[in-house]
């Protein structure tokens, strides 16, 4: 474990207490951003896909509690533990059950559409273990025996772009489809998004390791239909029904060909020795596994799984009366602004009531779709526990960076350990780490214990459930961990140092501009001068590209100084723009005269900003706001249709709060981008962008100090409309029209013509 991953950080910090602490807590916040110790998103974190499903206030109908808090007191139930090690003071009955949760990162990244990200980056990697899914399953089969591996069960979003299967000319599956045997774990030569899936999971199948399947809803209802993947469901607690037509069976699905039922089709799901059955559309199905001399049911249910599905679903549970279920959903529970509380969406209230509620069978319920971990305890129409959890790292670093899910069944301490870690991160060269590579989390929502009295919690439906006599003298998460770390080595954190004093970053030649957001005389709140053409200065060694501010969208009010700016920016405050909407905004501007509006970068660039998102950022309000753009529709540029309102040159966020850098090349028509994983708002963050030369043009985001991993290449220079469009500093533009403000501070924003390394970053010092 590295040296930072027992540091105390408070649940919300606000900027100025954040300009203060040390910059291995602050890197460790921004790590954290899924965990929740920041300020989160106003409302909830999205769900995969970025298609926002409605959630709701935890009620008590639901739970609603944080894993750190008891459930409500009309229904007691104890929460979940931090994670301890069981006492070996008696030879232990346990048993493990993995969990791959959305995995559609890794499927995309290391296919050949989007260049072999994982591939490139790491080049030097053991050809077996180079994408994070492989890595898993790797894994999974490696160490089954020793750890006594039961059952694995995939939470669905196996792919992200699930109608790429034709395109790419994927290959079904067949029974003589052997992608493992012939190879291609190791050579290479599978490239395609679904094909990558399935080699993974063939790694199970090869070594007899039994798992369960879903399907996402990026992994549906793409071919043959409008519909990039299927929509979240619900729209609240009433006024909607399951016949809307988008769930399996319903008339959107109808005669589409689906690429999951070519993939993992019945026949392949026959292949493993727990498959029980499958719903009539393909994409429900059941498992039955044994371990320590008990029978389990798995229940994995796909995305926006119909009403005749859930018939389906009870039908088996009750021709399986004396099985304890554990039930599978790709969407089921949310996640609150904080990151860590559970969260009812109108999904979960259904299936709670149509499923859950009367099924005292199942005892826990897994999925993922929205982005973090969190779990609640609900007690049933029964009065016993009900353990709901979402699991979900595909906005962390690297797309999940190999993070998954173990549970620990200790039948004789009576306890469920979970435990979330990455096997790719200890197999990716030592040199090429960095302090967001953990490879065994510690915060409370990621390793925790539940406490269970196994026989008493079964005995209404399965008085035959044993608890025999202990094999193990060492615990199987103590074992696991072992196995994760024994040849892992943490990532040595660079020490860095606050500025003695505003000058004291480095400068940097060919500096075309740069621009501190900042005032020596103000207090903090003071209103910044408020009128047209007021300016803030360009402090490069030109000082030829001043920004003057345009308040035709905006208030009085809406700019004021701060005290508060990042930790290692020299800089000593910030700028902060309030009230903006989508309507809405006070933006800088360069002059219409600037050379900088027609540079093009053509010897690379490095564009850096010090930038803090508002907490109270809304998707729905906020997102896709600007932060830097090159004005002027690129539906002018040659080569580009008259839909093309997007502009040549855009630094933004999202409505999944990435950092978006898109540009359109001087040599291409057509436009490249670079994301970053999901941000939290509340914190100050640091971002690179270098485009080098010297690498064909490669341009790389960085975040505090990280590579992301959606980088591009051939990102050759940056096109202009006409020399009279500026460069606007806090608006977004579309169609030549000014559109969403920024919400947030910024507190400097360079931009110099050539890539630099990180020791000439405004975050490293004069000397």
């Amino acid at each position: 474990m590295s040296e930072y991953q027992n540091t105390r950080i408070p649940a919300t910090l606000n900027i100025d207490e954040l300009a203060r602490v040390n910059e291995i807590q602050r890197r460790r916040l921004l790590q954290l951003m899924l965990a929740g110790s920041a300020v989160g998103v106003s409302g909830v974190l999205a769900g995969c896909g970025g298609d926002g499903s409605t959630l709701l206030p935890a009620s008590s109908s639901l739970g609603g509690g944080s894993a750190a808090a008891p459930a409500p007191a009309a229904a007691p139930a104890p929460a979940a533990a931090p994670q301890t090690q069981p006492t070996q003071d008696v030879p232990t009955s346990s048993f493990s059950v993995m969990v791959l949760p959305d995995t559609q990162f890794y499927s995309r990244y290391a296919s050949q559409k989007m260049g072999m990200l994982y591939q490139k980056l790491y080049a030097d990697i053991d050809p077996r273990y180079n994408n994070p899914f492989k890595a898993q399953t790797q894994w999974i089969a490696s160490n089954a025996q020793q750890l006594k591996t039961a059952f694995t069960m995939h939470l669905g979003d196996v792919v992200d772009q699930s109608w790429y299967y034709s395109s790419e000319k994927s290959a079904p599956w067949s029974a003589s489809t052997d992608l493992v045997g012939n190879g291609q774990i190791a050579a290479n030569t599978v490239q395609k998004e679904w094909e990558l899936a399935s080699q993974a999971m063939q790694v199970l199948e090869q070594a007899k390791c039994p798992y369960s399947i879903c399907a996402g809803n990026h992994d549906v209802g793409a071919i043959g239909s409008d519909m990039q993947w299927g929509p979240d469901w619900g729209v609240g607690v009433t006024g909607f029904d399951n016949t809307d037509g988008y769930q399996d069976g319903g008339s959107h699905r109808v005669k589409l060909f689906e690429p999951y039922l070519q993939v993992f089709p019945t026949a392949r799901a026959q292949q493993q020795s727990t498959f029980g059955g499958r719903h009539s559309s393909g994409f429900h199905e059941y498992h039955v596994f044994q371990a320590e001399g008990n029978r389990f049911l798995v229940l994995s249910m796909s995305w926006r799984a119909s009403d005749d599905a859930i018939a389906w679903a009870n039908q088996v549970i009750q021709k399986n009366p004396t099985l304890p279920v554990i039930l599978i959903n790709h969407q089921l529970m949310g996640i609150g602004q904080d990151g860590v509380t559970a969260v009812d969406t109108a999904y979960s209230n259904y299936m709670w009531d149509r499923l859950i509620k009367n099924n005292d069978q199942i005892f826990m319920a897994v999925n993922g779709h929205y982005h973090g971990s969190c779990t609640v305890t609900k007690k049933n129409a029964f009065g016993h526990d009900v353990f709901l959890m979402v699991v979900d790292y595909q906005m962390a670093y690297m797309g999940g960076n190999g993070l998954m899910r173990m549970y620990e069944f200790d039948l004789t301490h009576k306890k469920i350990v979970a435990s979330s870690f990455s096997p790719w991160v200890p197999v990716k060269p030592q040199a090429e780490l960095n302090n967001f590579d953990s490879a065994w989390l510690t915060e409370a929502n990621q390793g925790f214990t539940l406490d269970i009295d196994f026989a008493a919690r079964f005995g209404g439906f399965n008085p035959g459930f044993v608890v025999p006599a202990g094999t193990r003298t060492k615990a199987i998460t103590q074992q696991a961990k072992e196995t994760i770390l024994t040849n892992f080595k943490s990532p040595t954190v660079a020490a860095s140092r606050p500025a003695s004093g505003p000058d004291d970053y480095p400068k940097v030649a060919n500096t075309l501009a740069h621009w501190r957001f900042y005032s020596s005389t103000a207090a903090e709140g003071d209103k910044f001068p408020y009128q047209n053409g007021q300016q803030i200065a360009d402090v490069s060694p030109a000082g030829a590209n001043p920004i003057s501010v345009n308040t035709w969208m905006g208030k009085d009010g809406d700019l004021v100084w701060s005290k508060s700016h990042h930790p290692l920016s020299a800089a000593p405050g910030s700028l902060r723009f309030l009230n903006a909407t989508g309507s809405r905004a006070s933006y800088f501007t360069t002059d219409k005269t600037s050379k900088l509006n027609t540079e093009q970068f053509l010897s690379g660039y490095t564009v850096e900003a010090f930038v803090y998102i508002d907490p109270a950022f809304d998707a729905n309000v906020n997102g896709w706001m600007g932060i830097l753009y090159r004005l002027g529709a690129r539906s002018h540029l040659q080569g580009f249709g008259s839909g093309e309102g997007d502009t040549p040159m855009m630094f933004a966020l999202s409505n999944l709060m990435e950092f978006q850098w898109e540009i359109v090349p001087t040599d291409q028509a057509t436009n490249l981008t670079c994301w970053s994983g999901s941000i939290s708002a509340g914190q100050w963050l640091h971002v690179a962008i270098v485009n080098d030369p010297a690498d064909g043009y490669a341009t790389t985001m960085y975040v505090e100090g990280a590579p992301v991993l959606r980088n591009n290449s051939n990102m050759h220079g940056i096109q202009y409309v006409a020399a009279q469009q500026q460069m606007a500093i806090g608006c977004g533009q579309w169609a030549d029209g000014m559109s969403t403000g920024f919400l947030g501070s910024l507190g400097e924003i360079r931009i110099v013509g050539a890539p630099l390394p990180p020791s000439q970053w405004l975050t490293a010092r004069a000397s």
